[in-house]
């Protein structure tokens, strides 16, 4: 009987609830929130099919050793003396990435290196050769993080970040991160009864993403390279099992997902994507300006979009927010609107208020993904209305 083992799934600052959430569902246990990232336990098909099907995690990985260092020598000493031979052979190719919160090391990138060291030694010891390093494409990829005196080495099982769903051919500048993207579709508790747009669409990310959730479509299903097939004990059959198990459970979806970008280029590369994606039977994008469309029909409307911060586009910030505030008032009456910026300064110039403001990062930039309630009449009447 195969036994349950720990994993640890990362994910980006604001995500890990929903990665935790994400985990429950698929059946994961002893599930421990951190920040991102998200420990759990499970068996070698749920690793399978964590990496098959998780929305929100960017890598999982798997604990192999874990020691205790006072100082270099004891790091080298471990790494030197640990079984790498049960994991990785002398044809492999592998690559090691650190991560530090410590004294004892200043510099992630010489971790690697003497953690390299310590595996190319051993094997020359054992074997008098040595397997390869490979930094774009490894076969085995390493993952050490030392947080004070304490070390856990774990193996990569996904390689590549999984937001490389193999979707995506055409992008525009800085593009959101897919697993961003379905982050802030979960945050948003989209329930997918209800048509969804996305006024300033670009490439499309967030409405396939959108596309993906609402069917339950596995993010990952077609990606080829995962880095546990790779390894010793990779399964083929219970991988291929798994895929036809989360396959099974796609759903249909009878509402509209809807894409605006008032740049040609933009559309052009989103309905690109959206065919490779193969969901072009759902997803309806054109050429508008936002600012100047309007909501055509009373049935309730979910918006979520990621509109320019001001960090690369020459506008005025401030009167676009405006625009943005006085169109969702004036043309987009009973809706929910999300959408994430970095912009703090310019979201008072929305001129409404938000019932929510979560915060995440977008790379390196500080956001909040924030919510507003669009609706005719007074407050009060909304509210009685939702009671109704």
């Amino acid at each position: 009987m195969v036994k349950d083992f720990k994993m640890i799934a990362k994910t980006f600052f604001g995500l890990e609830k929903v990665l935790a959430d994400e985990l429950l569902s698929l059946g994961a246990k002893e599930i421990k929130i951190g920040v991102r990232n998200v420990v759990f336990y499970g068996d070698l098909g749920f690793l399978y099919k964590s990496n098959l099907f998780l929305r929100s995690a960017i890598r999982i990985l798997k604990p192999i050793k874990y020691f205790e260092i006072n100082n270099q020598k004891d790091f080298y000493s471990y790494i030197f003396n640990f079984e790498w031979e049960d994991y990785i052979s002398i044809d492999n190719t592998f690559y090691i990435e650190s991560v530090l919160n410590t004294e004892l090391f200043s510099n992630s990138l010489f971790v690697s290196q003497r953690a390299k060291d310590g595996v190319v030694d051993r094997f020359r010891k054992i074997y008098k050769k040595r397997p390869n390093i490979d930094k774009l494409n490894p076969d085995i990829k390493i993952n050490i993080h030392i947080n004070k005196n304490a070390c856990t080495i774990s193996l990569d099982s996904s390689g590549k970040p999984l937001n490389q769903r193999g979707y995506r051919i055409k992008t525009n500048i800085a593009p959101i991160n897919e697993v961003l993207a379905a982050g802030l579709i979960m945050l948003s508790k989209w329930d997918c009864q209800s048509d969804f747009l996305d006024p300033m669409c670009g490439s499309g990310t967030i409405l396939i993403e959108a596309a993906m959730y609402a069917t339950n479509y596995p993010v990952n299903i077609k990606r080829e390279s995962f880095s546990f097939k790779k390894w010793k004990n990779y399964d083929f059959n219970l991988f291929e099992t798994i895929k036809k198990s989360v396959l099974k459970k796609v759903k249909p979806f009878k509402y509209n997902l809807i894409g605006y970008d008032k740049s040609p280029s933009a559309i052009m590369k989103c309905k690109k994507n959206v065919i490779n994606s193969e969901f072009q039977n759902i997803i309806n994008v054109s050429e508008n300006d936002f600012f100047n469309t309007k909501k055509n029909e009373d049935n309730f409307l979910h918006i979520l979009f990621n509109p320019p911060y001001g960090e690369r586009l020459s506008i005025d910030i401030n009167s676009f927010y405006k625009k943005i505030g006085d169109t969702l008032k004036n043309n987009y009456t009973n809706s929910n609107t999300w959408f994430i910026t970095s912009n703090l300064d310019a979201l008072k110039f929305v001129e409404l208020r938000p019932s929510r403001k979560i915060k995440l990062y977008n790379g390196k930039l500080e956001s909040r993904l924030v919510k507003y309630e669009i609706y005719s009449g007074s407050k009060k009447i909304h509210k009685q209305r939702k009671q109704i």
